[in-house]
């Protein structure tokens, strides 16, 4: 057996396969986290694994002992107890009832500060706020550990306990990672928004989700700016009235006192975060064990079709899933530097945050990822030695219009992964990373979501990167394509669906006793099967491609066009700096329309339409040809970055579009308002 362990190297034949951007060297895979899962599960099931997708193959058909494997080799801390689930094996039981680990119980907290006491001096968390190095700050372990023993002790004092919400409306700085591992000690629930939330977006979350506790910052920095968040908050007590206490973190330094301006309901009171530290001592934690599907979190959906979904996220399923995306998929080790540029309002905050327990120093950025220009993340890589860098595709396409080449400034020698996500990562992204960013390095293109905090399809250190296509699904998850009539289809654009359980799928939505909207939301489409509403294909190679959002799927006579084939081909053009495309009711029929963006000094002229329906037609098809190419000022984007198709297609047809405080540029939509040419 042990003979044969180089065997377990992906071989791949490049003859036969889609472009390889970049091939692991043995030494690295023999060196994974993964690898060596593969090893200790062929020893203890006298079976070879050779490759990837063999190894995914068998996790989906063994997915209980798969999930329990897990459990042991990223050594959650924990009570787990056997059975794996409440379904015995090949059972009927729908696949959204099942119950994973029903008689284990963990804390999040406990397992994400675990190792404190190995490395108390070591980084845990390294802070860079935009704009001024000097407010670089760092906490090691044992600082990390303090500090959320004293913040649990004020929640404690203050009544929180075990099923209680605690919100934070705040940046991406150290003290949000601090409350919320206090929060997660005492069994209590998380939620969160980033400051630049306005407030009815944050009354429309909190308000559903009723927290006993507001922790916020005085404000916060971004593209030269200081923004500041007293007004709002007040703004916002007033239709919060389960609040009874106030936390606030000094960050951009009001001078002004505060406690007027917050205090118009005498119900509440404030207290500061310095405070806080010289009341309460930092003392050993106690922390509370809940139940495996016990409640951890709660995420927002982007509330730009209606009233935002409160999705609840478990104890266990986040922990566990992460664990497994982070060592097995992201091959992250104690002591590596993760970084990803996130705010608190999307899940790749809690995603990155659960790296603490694989032994991970995180490195956060708050901030404009371009001021003063696009050199600050990368020179901000080069001198933390970050390990992996994780972004979104918009940043990393905004990159190469301004021209910056990273590869140009910066060795990044310890740099070995970069994440993409948020939206499809073109081909031409690909090529960009390898070309001005760095040649020799993992380009990991991942997707999953809000909905389940983690992802569906992600990287792994085995295999090759192809261009333009994810990887690879993610272990233990039987995702498939299905066409309309609810079949598998191969090498085909379909509908991204998950076939089995996995522990990371949501508990249900916050105030949805029955699951009614649960279901409508993600079960009732195709019987017992996840659908998650990605229009995709599977590859040869085991890889998955994206094709855009299925409900912005565009039909014209009937054919389903994916938009983000579009994006593709209208995007790397010098002339567009972003664009968007709908599918227009016409004449008893759908017609293509196309918004762009113009770069300084260009125009939309018969040439560039023509140039633009050219290249459209010859690496697309006629079908996905603009009936008409329209130019606007901006594009609309949600906080995270992700392109709002249905808003620009209701704004269109004359119907209303909700919760347009989800959008981080919302005037954008002013554009697309009575165009007279789409009359």
């Amino acid at each position: 057996m042990t003979d044969n362990r180089d065997n377990l190297a992906f071989q791949a034949s490049a003859t036969q396969l889609p472009q390889i951007m970049w091939m692991p060297e043995k030494d690295r895979i023999h060196d994974s986290r993964l690898y060596q899962f593969m090893v200790e599960l062929s020893e203890k099931k006298n079976t070879l694994f050779h490759d990837y997708n063999q190894l995914h193959h068998w996790t989906v058909e063994h997915s209980d002992e798969f999930w329990d494997l897990v459990w042991d080799f990223c050594q959650v801390l924990g009570e787990k107890h056997k059975p794996i689930t409440s379904c015995p094996p090949h059972s009927k039981v729908p696949a959204k009832e099942t119950q994973w680990f029903p008689h284990a119980n963990l804390n999040f907290a406990e397992n994400l500060l675990n190792n404190w006491n190995l490395h108390a001096a070591a980084d845990a968390v390294i802070f860079h706020s935009e704009g001024n190095p000097d407010r670089r700050q760092h906490l090691s372990w044992q600082q990390l550990y303090r500090q959320t023993s004293q913040v649990a002790a004020f929640l404690a004092d203050n009544g929180v306990k075990q099923g209680d919400v605690v919100a934070a409306y705040i940046p991406n700085i150290p003290q949000a990672i601090v409350a919320m591992l206090a929060t997660a000690s005492l069994g209590a629930i998380w939620t969160s928004t980033s400051p630049d939330f306005g407030v009815d977006s944050v009354v429309e979350r909190f308000g559903q989700t009723e927290p006993k506790i507001l922790i916020f910052a005085d404000g916060y920095f971004y593209n030269g700016k200081t923004h500041h968040s007293l007004e709002n908050v007040s703004a916002m007590l007033a239709q919060l009235p389960t609040v009874r206490q106030l936390l606030i973190i000094p960050y951009v330094g009001i001078e002004t006192d505060v406690e007027p301006q917050l205090s118009q309901n005498p119900a509440v009171t404030l207290s500061s975060w310095p405070e806080l530290l010289e009341r309460y001592p930092a003392q050993q934690l106690s922390f509370t064990r809940v139940p495996f599907n016990h409640p951890l979190y709660i995420l927002y959906s982007s509330g730009t079709t209606g009233q935002p979904k409160c999705i609840v996220h478990s104890t266990g399923g986040t922990l566990l899933n992460h664990l497994k995306e982070h060592q097995l998929h992201s091959n992250i080790k104690f002591g590596d530097r993760l970084f990803y540029f996130t705010t608190c309002g999307w899940m790749m905050w809690n995603w990155m945050v659960s790296g603490l327990a694989s032994g991970a120093t995180l490195v956060i950025y708050d901030g404009s990822p371009f001021y003063p220009d696009g050199n600050v993340l990368w020179d901000m890589a080069e001198k933390e030695a970050l390990n992996l860098f994780g972004t979104s595709s918009k940043y990393l396409e905004a990159l190469e219009k301004q021209g910056y080449q990273p590869v140009s400034r910066f060795s990044l020698s310890s740099l070995n992964t970069l994440f993409s996500t948020g939206s499809v990562l073109a081909p031409e992204q690909f090529d960009y990373v390898y070309q001005s960013i760095k040649p020799d390095l993992q380009l990991a293109s991942i997707s999953g979501g809000t909905d389940i905090c983690g992802c569906f399809a992600i990287g792994n250190p085995l295999n090759p990167v192809y261009r333009g296509e994810c990887q690879g699904r993610a272990l233990g998850m039987d995702v498939q394509v299905f066409d309309d009539a609810g079949k598998p289809i191969f090498q085909q654009q379909g509908e991204l669906v998950c076939c089995n359980s996995f522990p990371n799928q949501p508990i249900g939505f916050w105030n949805d006793p029955d699951g009614t909207r649960y279901c409508n939301a993600y079960w009732n489409t195709f019987p017992n099967t996840w659908h998650h509403g990605d229009f995709v294909a599977l590859s040869e190679t085991g890889g998955m491609t994206f094709f855009g959002r299925s409900d912005a799927v565009l039909n014209p006579g009937g054919v389903r066009i994916g938009t983000a084939e579009i994006y593709r081909q209208v995007n790397p053009l010098k002339q567009i700096v972003d664009s968007v495309v709908i599918g227009q009711k016409w004449k008893n029929d759908v017609r293509v329309v196309l918004f762009v963006q113009l770069t300084d000094g260009h125009k939309l002229d018969e040439p560039l339409k023509a140039t633009i329906r050219q290249r459209i037609k010859q690496h697309c098809s006629p079908r996905h040809v603009p009936a008409v190419i329209l130019s606007v000022s901006d594009i609309p984007r949600t906080k995270s970055g992700k392109l709002v198709e249905l808003a620009v297609r209701n704004i269109v047809h004359h119907q209303p579009v909700k919760n347009v405080g989800a959008l981080a540029n919302p005037q954008a939509l002013d554009n697309y308002k009575d165009r007279p040419e789409l009359k």
